[in-house]
């Protein structure tokens, strides 16, 4: 019996695009982060501490004004809203806020954070599953966009409508197929069963709510562009359907967010920084998608957007240093820093960028850097190829802006201080560090148990 003959492949050689190799092979990384915004890495520690959070004003300006632009050049009406749940500390909100940037908040207690802010009710979009009676009210009374995700909110809605006497300003959250695994159907009302429509009906035959627009949040961390374009398509299907029906106006389309950061993903075989679509490539998506649609040009709808990540994670580095140097029982070296994943909770799903913050040597090993804390779990980079660092020299990681701020945990160490960079490179603390009494002040210890017998 003969072999099956396999098809021929011709060699192919192919030119690297890399640096000349020294004596240890290719280099990994070109240079040490020394500085951020001109402040030195050693001072910023030495003054506030390590571990240490660094937000750079500059670049959260910087990212923010190249997205408007990108969007604003191709479409006649943009406005961003400020993801709130990405990074919610009240200095980084306000560099939003001051760029023009309204507030979209998903609970009660960052609705009072963007209200505490100076933000007027009318410039806060209220998303969600969990809105209290309580929440609603205030909402409603603030004359704030609320996005309805389902059938009991929006029966909640009418009758405190009727109990008020007053018209609340609502949305819908449409979930759909844009051909992205897995769908995002637990929030909102489903577009091809046709629950948005049965939603958009029941809203508009009650004359106590007034409809003011459409939301879409396809997902997270999308590569893909066209994604946005078809989720944009469908939203404007149902904006010309209510137009028909009802001729009903809806005043704004709002994307949502979701679209991807330079951060590398776990698994991935290119770098973030190669793959991540541009503001670019998304605005061409979504705004070709929407001009190009059915609605009228007298009736063309704001479009809101609610991106978070892509705004703000390379705006964030956490500051840290070497604790000690192990060898693990494989052979393998490992670093042990004071950076845990209770401080870095994107570790789970990204490959962060780890840059040793001082000059360092050509040789490098594949290596584990573990956190601090007591857990097998505590890893912040699996398998590194890294240079040798001394206990005590300092590490940056980047990219590190969104949702390390506000997922973060109070775990086995306290939280650190978080530094603001200003435009003038002055460093400012917008998060003191905690302290033992940050915790204990919200205790209560029963008298009977405060006598103790050790």
């Amino acid at each position: 019996m003969s072999e099956k003959k396999l098809p021929f492949e011709r060699p192919i050689i192919k030119k690297l695009n890399v640096n000349v190799p020294n004596k240890f092979g290719l280099k990994t990384e070109y240079d040490p982060i020394t500085s951020i915004d001109g402040v030195m890495v050693k001072d910023l520690i030495k003054e506030f501490g390590s571990p240490l959070y660094v937000i750079s004003e500059r670049t959260i300006r910087d990212t923010y004004r190249e997205a408007k632009r990108a969007f604003s050049t191709r479409y006649p009406k943009v406005q961003f809203a400020w993801s709130y749940k990405t990074n919610y500390m009240n200095a980084v909100c306000n560099v939003f806020h001051q760029e023009g940037s309204w507030a979209e908040v998903v609970s009660g207690f960052e609705y009072d954070k963007a209200i505490a802010n100076g933000v007027q009710g009318q410039h806060i979009i209220f998303n969600g599953p969990d809105k209290t009676e309580k929440d609603l009210e205030k909402a409603i009374k603030n004359g704030s966009l609320i996005h309805i995700d389902h059938f009991d909110e929006l029966y909640t809605i009418a009758e405190l409508a009727e109990k008020m006497e007053q018209k609340p300003k609502v949305s819908i959250r449409v979930n759909m197929d844009t051909g992205i695994y897995p769908m995002w159907t637990r929030f909102g009302f489903n577009y091809e069963n046709g629950e948005a429509w049965e939603a958009l009906n029941r809203i508009l035959l009650n004359k106590k709510l007034e409809l003011v627009g459409l939301h879409a949040h396809i997902g997270t961390y999308i590569m893909v562009p066209w994604a946005y374009g078809l989720a944009a398509k469908k939203l404007a299907d149902l904006a010309v359907g209510v137009q028909t029906k009802f001729n009903h106006t809806i005043k704004y389309i709002d994307l949502g967010g979701g679209f991807a950061s330079k951060n590398t993903l776990k698994g991935a075989f290119s770098p973030g920084t190669d793959t991540c679509p541009t503001f670019d490539a998304y605005a061409e998506a979504i705004s070709t998608a929407i001009i190009s649609s059915a609605i009228l040009p007298d009736h063309m709808p704001i479009l809101i957007l609610e991106t978070g990540r892509a705004l703000i994670d390379d705006a964030g580095s956490l500051l840290g240093s070497v604790i000690a140097i192990k060898r693990l029982a494989d052979g393998r070296r490992s670093l042990v820093i004071d950076i845990g994943v209770n401080l870095l909770f994107t570790s789970f799903w990204y490959e962060h960028k780890v840059t040793p913050a001082q000059p360092f040597t050509h040789y490098t090993e594949d290596s584990v850097i573990y956190g601090p804390l007591c857990m097998n779990i505590d890893v912040i980079r699996e398998n590194i190829s890294f240079p040798l660092l001394n206990k005590g020299e300092h590490v940056v990681i980047s990219r590190i802006g969104a949702y390390n701020m506000t997922q973060w945990m109070q775990f086995i160490t306290l939280r650190p201080n978080i530094v603001m960079i200003d435009m003038d490179g002055k460093p400012h603390v917008i998060r003191k560090a905690e302290q033992n009494e940050s915790l204990t002040s919200h205790e209560i210890t029963p008298d009977y148990l405060k006598k103790i017998n050790v």
